[in-house]
């Protein structure tokens, strides 16, 4: 008895707490990735750190040796100096001719930081350049979050919407299985055009770069993680390419498009009903009730207007009464027993991929 009760309970407090145990497990699982991820990063380049760090010092103890004029104090002072400059992207190694503030590497420096990439090579040097930074920033990158959700909402329209309705109309296809195969061949290929192509390009063109440092620098910039180890032209060699400003400039154009492209496989990704089905758990009652009451009311306006009569705009001179979203969303509570989800059309109640 006692225990049936128990169980009772547990089970309604399951059901009225859903949302919130469904978050909390996400959390939970969020931080087991992260801490996973830092204990097999840790196992895999702690060994190979350590392997370099004893290489280092053995060279620094040869250099000592064969050179005996030159004192430990005045080289750590040198390799401190050499290290400081290399952070603000100069370095001592036969680059006197290459400049890190020339108008197209100007260029670069601000596509990589509107973007939020931010390698790292380079970084203002004086004062003045630091503040402009910060107020180039601040107007910046909510400008460029805009234009690029935008940019993003344009394109998905043609690359998404149209061609599933197109082919949802044309084949009488479920929706939900049309959008996930579609969302699968557009990563297909932007992947084969924005990360394999270009790295392939990129292994030729960097004489110190193999295909899987090119494929790495890829992913690495047009996911905007940006860490800055591999920055094309860097040390690319002159004699290989005379053009080192165009090669800079078409760098650029290819980080912006190809994080476009990336932006529209995501949010391809996102609008999937099996997507949408799956944010549904994690919602707050009241937010996912909102959140269904508000997409119905939306259709129903979009249903009435196309419904609508043109001509009767013109012979009634009276507005029509229309509800207020109260009410509807009244109407929507009560038309809630009803079963919300239709297994012929494969669309969910909460919108359908538009």
């Amino acid at each position: 008895m006692a225990r049936g009760c128990a169980d009772g309970w547990c089970g309604r407090f399951v059901q009225r707490h859903q949302s919130q145990l469904n978050f909390a497990l996400l959390v939970v699982s969020y931080i087991l990735y992260l801490i996973v991820g830092a204990g097999i990063f840790s196992a895999i380049e702690q060994p190979y750190e350590r392997e370099l760090r004893q290489e280092l010092k053995a060279a620094r103890r040869d250099f000592l040796r064969n050179n005996t004029c030159v004192s430990d104090a005045r080289l750590e002072e040198l390799l401190a100096r050499a290290l400081e400059a290399s952070n603000y992207g100069v370095s001592v190694l036969g680059n006197e001719s290459s400049h890190n503030w020339d108008f197209v590497s100007s260029l670069f420096f601000t596509s990589t930081v509107l973007t939020t990439t931010g390698y790292g090579h380079t970084v203002p040097l004086s004062d003045g350049g630091k503040a402009f930074c910060i107020f180039y920033s601040i107007f910046g990158i909510p400008v460029t979050l805009f234009f690029l959700s935008l940019v993003v909402q344009r394109t998905i329209v043609l690359v998404t919407r149209r061609p599933v309705s197109y082919f949802h109309r044309r084949w009488a296809m479920s929706k939900s299985k049309l959008a996930a195969i579609h969302a699968t061949c557009l990563a297909i290929i932007v992947a084969l055009l924005f990360l394999l192509i270009p790295a392939w390009i990129f292994s030729s063109a960097e004489k110190d770069w193999d295909f899987l440092e090119s494929l790495y620098f890829c992913f690495i910039s047009l996911t905007t993680i940006g860490l800055g180890d591999y920055v094309p032209g860097e040390t690319h060699s002159k004699e290989k390419n005379p053009h080192p400003q165009l090669y800079r400039l078409a760098i650029t154009i290819y980080l912006i498009l190809g994080l476009v492209c990336v932006l529209v496989v995501l949010e391809t990704c996102c609008e999937l009903p099996q997507m949408r089905r799956l944010r549904h758990r994690f919602y707050h009652e009241d937010v996912r009730e909102l959140d269904s009451e508000t997409t119905n009311i939306i259709d129903r306006d979009h249903m009435s207007d196309h419904l609508t009569d043109p001509s009767d705009h013109v012979t009634d001179h009276h507005p029509p009464a229309i509800p207020s979203v109260l009410e509807q969303a009244a109407s929507l509570r009560k038309d809630s027993k009803s079963p919300p989800y239709n297994s012929s059309s494969g669309s969910p109640v909460n919108g359908t991929l538009r």
